[in-house]
């Protein structure tokens, strides 16, 4: 019996966006209603997060532009999951609290949120996009990233 193989290249190939990284400590929803001010966009954060199987969820917003066939992402690249290990020792300081930090794009450790950007009509103006973010008082830096040098580029895939 022959063997049947998956190539999942050819399918990651026709997805084409554009994606900003964006380095920033506001909290997810603060950081969207100030890319909503300044981009003039509807980030709305959806019902459920991104799940993966090791246990982390990303946040992650979206808005639809359904006449002009635009959808954009807001992902958090960050997932911080706090664990209170119980020590047993009788000590004073028994519980441990121990934090583990896993990121959506391990390539990109650094950045807080990616902005991916799919425009199927018109090519995206990603220069004016990324002056108006970096325009926003609280982003320390957003650059945009190549998404054809990205390794993990399936985690995007949603």
């Amino acid at each position: 019996m022959g063997v049947h193989k998956l190539v999942l290249d050819d399918f990651t190939e026709d997805l084409s966006f554009s994606l900003i990284g964006i380095h920033c400590n506001l909290e997810d929803y603060k950081l969207a209603y100030m890319l909503n001010k300044y981009l003039e966009i509807n980030l709305r954060r959806k019902e459920t997060d991104l799940q993966f199987n090791n246990g982390a969820n990303y946040s992650i917003f979206e808005w639809e532009n359904e006449k002009e066939l635009k959808t954009w992402n807001f992902i958090s690249n960050i997932y911080k999951h706090e664990t209170e290990a119980f020590n047993g020792m009788g000590s004073l300081f028994s519980n441990e609290i121990t934090t583990r930090i896993l990121t959506l794009v391990p390539e990109y450790k650094k950045v807080n949120y990616f902005l991916k950007m799919s425009d199927e009509m018109q090519p995206l103006k990603e220069t004016v996009i990324l002056k108006k973010i970096q325009a926003i008082p609280q982003v320390v830096t957003a650059y945009l990233i190549d998404t054809e040098q990205l390794i993990s580029k399936g985690n995007l895939i949603f």
